[in-house]
C-alpha cells in the first residue's frame, strides 16, 4: 500500500516542552523539506537548519531528519522537524507544512500506515499505543515486549504449528483412495495437543499482559460505618475518602486506581447498602449496585465483632453469582485479635484493621490471586481484550476438532477456522471496520 496524500501532525504531547517535534509522511515530504528549509537533507542524517515560512521569515532554528521511503517508520518518505516545544511555535510549523500541500493526521494514521505497508504487525502497531499509554513500569516493559515483536512471534509459531496440521490433513483428504489410517498414521491427535498445550500457554500470559493493560476493578461493599472509606484510604495510601463516624459518610462512589507489583487495580468505594429515605443516599446505592455489575472482585467489609449477620447475607444474595468475593472482618484492633485468612465455604475471609493497616497486605496478595496474576511475570507481553477473544475461539475450535478425528472434512474444517482466528491477531485477516476502530483511540501524532 503506497499512499497517494502526504500527512502532518505534531508528533509530542500537548503543552509546552523543551523539544517539540512535527511529522511528515508521504509523497510531498521531500518537496515539504525544500519549503521548509530551503533544501532536503541527505536521508537519515540529522541537520540543524533554520525553518521559515512562506515568506522566508525565520520561525525557529531546529533539527531536521528526513528518511527516504522505505527505509522509516511508517515506511513512505518522512521528514521530522524538532523545534523549540513551545504550543504556537508547534502550530505555526504544523501550518507551514500544511502549506506546502501536507493534510492533517488522523488519529493513529502513521501507525496505520506502518501497518498497511509491512513495518508492523498488528499487534505490534496496538503495542505502540500500549507503550505511550502504560501506566505502570511493568505494563511499560511488557509493551515493549510486544513493539519488539515477542507476542507476535509466538502467535506465528502456534500459526505454523497449525499450519503444518492442516497441510498433512488437507493432502491425506485430497487422495482418498489411499487405504492408510492417515489420522494414526500421522499422529494427528498428538500433533493437535501439542498445538493446544502452547495455546494454553500463550493464553495465560496474554492474560497477565491484558491485566497489566486494563487492571482489575474492585468494589467494596458492605453495611454503613464498617470501614470501607478507612480500607480504600490503607489500599491507596492517602487521604481519597472522607472518614467520620457517622454513618452515611460516602454517599457516592469513589474510584482511585493503585498498583500492587505493577497490577492495576480500580478501588471503588461506594455507599452503604441500607435502607433509607434520603434521597441523595438512595442514588449512591443505586450507583453501588451498578458499579458491582462491571467489577472483577467484590470486598464484602464487616464489622469482625458482630461477624455475618442477616443484612449481610442480604447483600451476598443480590450479588452476580460468578462474581469472586472477598470477605473482610475489619476493626480487630478493637478485639486485639491478629489478622488472617481463612477459606470457609469456598470463600476467602480476612481478618484486618483498616485503622492500622494489619492485614491489609493479606488482602492485597489475595486480590492479585484473584486477578491471576503470577509472580514471575517478567517475561510477559501486553494483550489487549480482543486477543483473548481471538484466543478463546481458537481454544473452541480446537476442542471441537479434538471430537472430531474420524470425521477428517470437519476436523479440517476446525483448523481452518482456528488458523483465522490466530491471523486477525497479528492482522493477516482482519475487517477495515476493525482497523477503523484499533487506530482511530491513537493520539493524532502516532
Amino acid at each position: 500500500m503506497h499512499a497517494v496524500d502526504t500527512i502532518a501532525a505534531i508528533a509530542t504531547a500537548p503543552g509546552s516542552g523543551g523539544i517539540g517535534v512535527v511529522r511528515v509522511s508521504g509523497p510531498l515530504s521531500r518537496k515539504v523539506a525544500e519549503g521548509v528549509l530551503g533544501h532536503c537533507p541527505p536521508p537519515r542524517h540529522a541537520a540543524y537548519l533554520p525553518f521559515r515560512d512562506a515568506e522566508q521569515a525565520l520561525i525557529d532554528q531546529g533539527i531536521a531528519i528526513y528518511y527516504a521511503a522505505p527505509f522509516s517508520y511508517t515506511g513512505e518518505d518522512v521528514l521530522e522537524l524538532q523545534a523549540h516545544g513551545g504550543p504556537a511555535l508547534m502550530q505555526i510549523l504544523l501550518k507551514r507544512c500544511l502549506g506546502l500541500g501536507a493534510r492533517q493526521a488522523e488519529p493513529g494514521e502513521f501507525t496505520r500506515r506502518a501497518y498497511l505497508n509491512d513495518k508492523l504487525d498488528l499487534a505490534q502497531a496496538e503495542a505502540v499505543a500500549d507503550v505511550i499509554n502504560a501506566a505502570t513500569e511493568a505494563a511499560a516493559r511488557s509493551a515493549v515486549k510486544s513493539l519488539s515483536g515477542e507476542f507476535s512471534s509466538r502467535i506465528h509459531a502456534l500459526l505454523q504449528q497449525l499450519i503444518d496440521l492442516r497441510l498433512y490433513v488437507e493432502a491425506c483428504l485430497d487422495f482418498p483412495e489411499e487405504d492408510i489410517d492417515f489420522i494414526s498414521q500421522g499422529r494427528v491427535a498428538e500433533k493437535l495437543a501439542t498445538v493446544s498445550i502452547g495455546l494454553e500457554a500463550v493464553f495465560r500470559e496474554a492474560q497477565q499482559g491484558n491485566l497489566l493493560r486494563e487492571g482489575m476493578q474492585v468494589v467494596l461493599v458492605g453495611q454503613p460505618n464498617v470501614g470501607k472509606s478507612s480500607l480504600m484510604n490503607q489500599l491507596a495510601g492517602e487521604e481519597v475518602a472522607i472518614v467520620t463516624s457517622i454513618a452515611g459518610t460516602t454517599r457516592d462512589t469513589i474510584k482511585n486506581s493503585i498498583q500492587i507489583n505493577g497490577v492495576p487495580l480500580h478501588i471503588i468505594d461506594t455507599a452503604g447498602l441500607r435502607e433509607t429515605t434520603d434521597e441523595v443516599e438512595q442514588q449512591g446505592i443505586a450507583r453501588t449496585w451498578r458499579a458491582l455489575e462491571n467489577a472483577g472482585v467484590a470486598l464484602l467489609l464487616l464489622d469482625a465483632a458482630h461477624g455475618i449477620r442477616n443484612m449481610e447475607k442480604s447483600i451476598l444474595e443480590r450479588l452476580p453469582q460468578f462474581l469472586p468475593k472477598i470477605w473482610v472482618h475489619n476493626k480487630i484492633d478493637l478485639e486485639s485479635a491478629r489478622p488472617k485468612i481463612e477459606q470457609i465455604d469456598g470463600q476467602s475471609h480476612i481478618h484486618l484493621s483498616a485503622k492500622t493497616g494489619a492485614g491489609v497486605e493479606l488482602l492485597r496478595q489475595r486480590l492479585l490471586e484473584i486477578a491471576g496474576w503470577q509472580p514471575n511475570g517478567e517475561g510477559i507481553f501486553m494483550a489487549r481484550s480482543r486477543h483473548l477473544a481471538a484466543l478463546n475461539q481458537v481454544r473452541g475450535h480446537l476442542e471441537i476438532a479434538a471430537g472430531l478425528l474420524l470425521q477428517p472434512e470437519l476436523f479440517a474444517e476446525e483448523l481452518r477456522l482456528a488458523q483465522e482466528a490466530l491471523n486477525a491477531i497479528t492482522g493477516e485477516f482482519t475487517p477495515d471496520d476493525l482497523l477503523g476502530e484499533i487506530f482511530s483511540r491513537f493520539c493524532i501524532g502516532k
